[in-house]
């Protein structure tokens, strides 16, 4: 992978945003089937989209990965919704790329500390990004399924991830 190839920034345009959403759908809706319809939430009102753009892609400037932040309450924010298109999940380095933008940018907005909920099978990756476990809880993503899903509560190591130029 080449810093040229993918860019990863704010989503701005109608269209970066328009994408973002849709790859959500397709991950969390039809592939991970944690949600029916949409996974869009209140969180998504005041939450900063991110994406990864691959600007070799033959569909020029495609959409290839997402995450959103958002702050809870002063200095603390969190991280959510992240996930890469099927066809780019190898070697992880688009999720390493929108984990070091979501942290940095938070962290360049006066972030004092970052949590995830973090899917088990993701922790491991998450750990050696410099991410430490808080706790395991249990997630109701849907309010329709009273299904919960464990997840793990992981913080950020905000010594690994400076104030960024934005």
């Amino acid at each position: 992978m080449t810093e040229q190839r993918y860019k990863f920034k704010l989503a701005l345009s109608p269209h970066e945003v328009k994408a973002y959403f849709e790859l959500r759908r397709a991950i969390f809706c039809h592939e991970q089937k944690l949600f029916t319809d949409s996974d869009e939430d209140e969180i998504d009102s005041y939450a900063y989209p991110i994406v990864a753009i691959d600007c070799e892609a033959a569909s020029l400037n495609q959409v290839v990965g997402v995450v959103r932040i958002y702050e809870s309450q002063p200095g603390l924010w969190y991280g959510g919704r992240l996930g890469v298109h099927q066809d780019y999940r190898r070697g992880g380095q688009i999720g390493k790329g929108l984990i070091y933008k979501a942290v940095t940018t938070a962290n360049t907005w006066g972030c004092e500390r970052f949590l995830a909920t973090v899917q088990l099978q993701n922790v491991r990756f998450f750990q050696r990004l410099h991410w430490q476990p808080l706790e395991e809880i249990a997630i109701c993503v849907n309010p329709t399924d009273p299904k919960q899903l464990p997840h793990q509560l992981m913080v950020a190591d905000l010594n690994y991830y400076p104030p960024a130029l934005l």
